[in-house]
């Protein structure tokens, strides 16, 4: 045990009141709760803010620098007046990203496709002491989200109705009929807005139905799924019988096929797998009382094991969930003991432990058969998996938290950003591809960071004690199987001059919510398809942590070159008034 000397020492260090922390020591996967506002998934409904670009306003400092830059002439950019110009206006409008059409082309089998994609969706909050909701389905589903988790457990009290809730845990549960009344409402309310136009079209809904119920339980599950959706629930094969997909050849669904149905994906138990009951909390983080009711359960399914019964596994007709026993799915030609239409369910952990040695064949068979990817239980406090490396082996559903708006999050936005939330893969992760996005060449990234206007303060800041700065993360495939976040560039703090003698500094001297910085940012990388950049307003605060003001995350494929206006995102994921004037530039190394 250590003497008091020693305890109170270690204390103070920890204090360090004249210590200088470095960007690099903070958390920058930070959020804030996620509401039907926020700007998830891809999300069309979301973007539908009160905020138009005809409000935001451009600091005179940033229309100087534009007529500096020969963007815009001196009457163009409006330098001496408070309304915007029409091409001040335009560029302000002009998008900082363009989703090819090829990304939302839906002619391409389902397993080719990324699905923006929700963990727990039934929680409001923390993992172990949240709240159940049916508003959470509603929330996830508005902001983007196209799969969605059930846990359905019997209800003791009410074998009739089983309930949703997550095992083991104090979260409080609701019923499983109100879980399918919201989606319903949900997918009626996408039918009658839906405009065919990319990024606002219906689309189906993937439901990853973990399930908990004995047979009498499965049946009421089924029966009130039928009962509540009706056809809008998909219960048998797309296609007209005759078709080959009826032969039982390897001819998958289209994403077109499925229209806006909803999509149910099943258990299916293959003989000797171990229940590992993966996706429940660690047991480190329960008390006595979980832990027995953890260890009953247990008890009652090895003495009766839970056979998922004919109507609801008929129900799973194109994506049949297993854990798989060995590797014969990535290492064979086909799975042993798997069904046809098997989806590889598989945690963090578990995939991780296979990468990167077997990256390239996992790809291969993620693109014909579709693979979920979830937390591992120790994320209890909502934080999520880094998707990235995921998505670069072609796992189409990475489940994320979707209960904080923090850095996964923003980079599965930045992914699904003016989609319907299902985004075609590259061609190398597709039917036919080598498996691997590398292609041996170089290119070069740079981001001119110009300046911002309205910065977003916390109501316990005031502009005068901030000085703002840009850090921006490039998030790369072969960085992200490790801990390391990625390269990161930043700028210089800005810092408003101080008048002297009741005379302003000469030049531009805006406050610290609209700063400028007019740097450079500069990366040279591995060619790849699946390059991030994050983009955080930070305050270079000195005696703690650095605070994140608003933050950006973009596809670095779907960059537009040259100049924009950025719309920046609070830390619940809403727009603001803020925007970043940055400038892209992409070219071989």
């Amino acid at each position: 045990m250590s003497d008091p000397a020693t305890i109170i020492s270690s204390k103070l260090s920890k204090l360090r009141p004249f210590a200088r922390r470095t960007h690099e020591d903070d958390d920058e996967d930070v959020g804030e709760q996620i509401d039907s506002g926020t700007v998830a998934g891809g999300g069309h409904s979301a973007r539908r803010t009160n905020i138009t670009e005809h409000q935001l306003r451009v600091s005179h400092a940033l229309k100087s620098f534009l007529v500096k830059q020969d963007v815009l002439t001196v009457a163009d950019a409006g330098v001496d007046s408070d309304a915007p110009t029409q091409a001040l206006q335009a560029l302000l409008e002009r998008p900082h990203i363009n989703v090819p059409s090829w990304v939302t082309d839906r002619s391409h089998p389902l397993p080719e496709y990324f699905i923006s994609s929700s963990h727990n969706t039934y929680l409001l909050a923390h993992q172990l002491f949240g709240k159940s909701s049916a508003e959470a389905y509603e929330i996830a589903l508005k902001t983007g989200s196209r799969c969605v988790e059930i846990d359905a457990w019997d209800d003791d009290d009410n074998k009739e109705e089983p309930k949703v809730t997550h095992g083991y845990t104090l979260v409080s549960h609701i019923p499983f009929r109100m879980v399918c009344e919201t989606i319903r409402d949900v997918i009626d309310q996408e039918a009658t807005q839906a405009v065919d136009q990319q990024g606002y079209r219906a689309a189906p809904i993937l439901l990853s139905l973990e399930n908990h119920c004995d047979a009498h339980g499965q049946l009421r599950l089924v029966e009130i799924m039928r009962e509540v959706w009706g056809d809008r629930l998909l219960s048998k094969a797309a296609r007209e019988k005759g078709h080959d997909e009826q032969q039982g050849s390897d001819d998958p669904v289209l994403l077109e096929e499925l229209a806006s149905k909803i999509v149910v994906i099943v258990e299916y138990h293959i003989p000797g797998e171990v229940d590992s009951d993966s996706s429940s909390s660690s047991s480190s983080s329960e008390d006595e009382e979980e832990k027995q009711a953890r260890h009953d359960y247990k008890a009652r399914k090895k003495a009766a094991p839970t056979i998922i019964i004919p109507e609801l596994a008929e129900l799973g007709v194109y994506a049949q969930s297993v854990k798989p026993i060995d590797n014969s799915w990535f290492e064979e030609v086909a799975m042993k003991n798997g069904p046809h239409h098997h989806l590889i369910n598989v945690s963090e952990v578990g995939l991780s432990a296979h990468l990167p040695g077997a990256a390239e064949k996992i790809a291969r068979h993620n693109s014909t058969h579709l693979m979920r990817v979830f937390p591992k239980g120790t994320r209890i406090s909502s934080k999520n998996l880094k998707p990235v490396p995921f998505w670069s082996i072609g796992a189409q559903i990475c489940a994320l938290n979707w209960q904080t708006f923090g850095g996964s999050i923003q980079l599965n936005e930045a992914l699904f950003s003016g989609t319907d939330g299902f985004v075609l893969k590259p061609a190398a992760l597709r039917a036919g591809g080598s498996g691997s996005l590398a292609t041996g060449r170089k290119r070069k990234l740079r981001v001119h960071v110009a300046g911002a206007t309205d910065v977003p303060l916390p109501e316990d800041r005031d502009q005068g004690d901030i000085k703002p700065y840009v850090t921006c993360t490039l998030v790369h495939p072969a960085d992200t199987l490790g801990n390391d976040a990625g390269p990161k560039r930043k700028t210089a703090p800005y810092k408003r001059h101080h008048t002297l003698g009741g005379l302003l500094h000469r030049g531009e001297n805006p406050p610290t919510t609209d700063p400028l910085w007019d740097e450079t940012l500069e990366w040279e990388y591995e060619d790849n398809e699946m390059v991030f950049l994050r983009m955080l307003i930070k305050s270079d605060d000195s005696f703690a942590s650095n605070p994140i003001f608003a933050i950006a995350a973009v596809r670095v494929l779907y960059v537009v070159p040259g100049w924009s206006f950025i719309r920046m995102l609070d830390l619940k994921g809403k727009e603001t008034r803020c925007t970043l004037l940055v400038r892209f530039e992409i070219e071989d190394a």
